[in-house]
């Protein structure tokens, strides 16, 4: 593991953030939940301000009336939500920048998630022009001074020149038109904040839209104590005859009309625009090259995620539905925690406080703060709160049968029902019975091969007395439907070694290292690789014809067929015993090698720990991950699960 050296802006939030845990306990820290906070206030200002345009006038005699009505008259719902409406608006800028700092100073704009840097920017932005537009509805001194700032700013372009102008001349000169139209643009730029905030949370994984039920109170609180302390009032009615002596300006919208009102209209147009554009193309200055995405496997789901180039494990894994326990999702409530049991993850800065020494010594890191270097393989301890995403169905129709042995059938599905798809070579589905029950076999086709029809075949091998394998052999036929969920498991080819490779398949064990060569081959995998195939008898090993097809056609590939229990009449002449002690036979140092075990439980058992005392790295003895039910670990240490692919029952 590496961990990144906080920057001084890192270090500057990670203090900010650490003294409003003492002040207000983690579960309610503002600054981990300002998301979630600019949420509630959005909310805050669209109620408040439904509530204030049902008694508002939309006409110029009676547009200030009716504010100082609500404001006076109401004080009791109307005065209290109208400084509601007034302070949510003020907050929700100050949440809103908060939120692209701190997204911005720990390099969260960049690469996938730059379309919410994007719609945050655009947010931000409406947010502003909603407000400006908001303060010309009372019609008071300060909404006077906001038009005509307004329309000298707007002025600035030839094609407008000083129209706008001319229509606020002279009292008169507001007509009730004015008034629709300016509530017209608060109403229809307020809809398009909500469609863009969709578009911004649909990109967020397992996105909250609301802050902890503890920190919504305190900020209902807060607004109620401000509008009985401070109430907000207008200003004396706009009298566009002369000009205002002095308005109570809102910094946090109008900071920039005491420029254009002093003649500053070109300084402000070009400032925003060189603003604009500079947030615009942060993602992408200085951007470092894109790596590759990275394969992680998380027990114990038995799930393969893909991790995206500077994504952490607590996104993808909620992205993929997985219930992972999280809450702050900033590296300080220590929840989201896992164990990196294989491969290399960068560490982003967190709290000092979030791991303990004895997390630390023994491989934990959290899943927000952690971002893959290599493919890994992780252990985490589910939220047994969360709701997990269901395993995508399917229904299929079966294409082709094949009696490869009379204990072992081709069976060829085409998927029909739910998409293609997407699996990895090696990894299984669950067919599930009319009853609900479900019978584990692995894909025998590389993904390559089964490309976009869908089509792909299992080895089902018979079991005496089993429900679904019998069926198989003398009920089912070509034409019949099926339906399955997957793809599961994180048995699959790593690429991110160049150790020449020796796979062990025990009996029908062969169908998912069927599907990893048929991949190797298909990707064009220069790695040397090695198969050793035991199985009882010799007319146990089918598909021996295609397998010697591929020793000739690709060099880097040879096989060898172990029997352990040749009968006379077999004439076999091959190599005879234990398929993994033809192994160790070959190999007295396997050190520099990966292995892929797939077969009977008590083989990997024997299998596994000889390897290791022959050398090999426990990071490099890759075992299945799931066996007939129901799933038992290895007693062995350093081994894993195993199945064999194809024999459930």
């Amino acid at each position: 593991m590496s961990a990144t050296t906080a920057t001084p802006a890192q270090r500057a939030f990670l203090l900010a953030e650490a003294w409003c845990n003492r002040v207000f306990g983690e579960g309610v820290n503002p600054l981990y939940h300002l998301g979630t906070i600019s949420y509630l206030l959005f909310w805050i200002v669209t109620i408040s301000g439904i509530y204030l345009y049902a008694f508002f006038e939309t006409s110029a005699t009676h547009a200030y009336a009716s504010v100082e009505a609500i404001t006076h008259t109401q004080w009791f719902a109307g005065g209290l939500l109208r400084s509601a409406h007034r302070y949510a608006s003020d907050a929700l800028v100050v949440t809103m920048l908060l939120h692209l700092l701190r997204h911005f100073v720990f390099g969260r704009h960049r690469g996938y998630r730059w379309l919410s840097w994007i719609t945050g920017l655009v947010l931000l932005g409406l947010t502003v022009v909603a407000g400006i537009n908001g303060f010309m509805l009372p019609w008071d001194q300060l909404a006077q001074f906001v038009v005509t700032a307004t329309t000298e700013m707007l002025n600035f372009f030839p094609a407008i020149g000083g129209a706008l102008t001319r229509n606020f001349v002279a009292n008169v000169a507001v007509t009730d038109r004015l008034f629709s139209l300016l509530a017209f643009i608060h109403i229809g730029v307020s809809l398009v904040i909500l469609a863009f905030l969709w578009v911004h949370t649909q990109r967020t994984p397992a996105a909250r839209t609301l802050p902890p039920r503890a920190v919504t109170l305190i900020t209902l609180t807060l607004f109620l104590f401000l509008g009985l302390l401070r109430p907000v009032v207008s200003d004396a009615p706009a009298n566009l005859s002369q000009m205002p002596a002095g308005v109570s300006l809102d910094w946090f919208y109008l900071a920039v009309m005491p420029l254009i009102h002093e003649g500053h209209v070109t300084l402000v147009w070009a400032g925003s625009a060189v603003a604009a554009v500079f947030l615009a193309v942060l993602p992408w200055l200085g951007r470092r090259s894109v790596a590759r995405s990275f394969d992680v496997a998380v027990r114990p789901d038995d799930h393969i995620m893909s991790v995206r180039a500077g994504e952490n494990l607590l996104d993808a894994g909620l992205r993929e539905g997985l219930p992972m326990p999280y809450e702050c999702r900033n590296g300080a409530c220590g929840r989201c925690k896992c164990r990196i049991v294989e491969g290399q993850v960068l560490l982003k800065p967190s709290q000092p406080g979030a791991l303990t020494e004895s997390d630390a010594l023994s491989g934990r890191v959290l899943l927000c703060c952690a971002e893959p270097l290599t493919d890994l393989l992780i252990e985490y301890v589910p939220d047994p709160d969360a709701h997990r995403m269901p395993t995508h169905r399917y229904a299929a129709v079966v294409t082709g049968m094949k009696t490869l042995t009379p204990d072992v059938m081709q069976l060829v599905l085409k998927v029909t029902e739910g998409g293609v798809p997407a699996y990895r070579a090696g990894q299984y589905i669950n067919i599930i019975l009319e009853d609900g029950a479900k019978r584990s076999f692995s894909f025998a086709t590389a993904p390559e091969a089964a490309g976009d029809s869908g089509e792909f075949e299992l080895h089902v091998r018979r079991i005496e007395g089993g429900r679904f394998t019998t069926f198989v052999f003398d009920g089912l036929k070509v034409g019949d439907r099926l339906e399955f969920e997957g793809p599961l498991g994180a048995f699959t080819l790593r690429d991110d070694s160049d150790k020449p490779i020796i796979f062990v398949a025990g009996s029908t064990g062969f169908a998912p290292v069927k599907s990893m060569l048929e991949h190797a081959f298909l990707k064009g995998l220069a790695r040397q690789m090695l198969l050793y195939w035991g199985v009882r008898r010799p007319s146990d090993m089918y598909l021996l014809p295609q397998l010697e097809a591929w020793q000739q056609q690709h060099g880097n590939f040879r096989f060898i067929p172990i029997v352990s229990d040749p009968l006379p009449e077999d004439r076999w002449s091959g190599r005879t015993g234990l398929v993994h002690e033809a192994i160790l036979d070959d190999f007295p140092d396997l050190s520099h090698h990966q292995v892929y075990a797939c077969g009977s439980v008590g083989m990997v058992e024997t299998a596994t720990p000889a390897f290791l005392g022959r050398g090999i790295s426990s990071d490099d003895c890759f075992s299945d991950a799931f066996h007939l039910s129901p799933h038992m670990p290895l007693a062995s240490a350093g081994a894993q699960m195993v199945k064999l692919g194809g024999a459930n029952a």
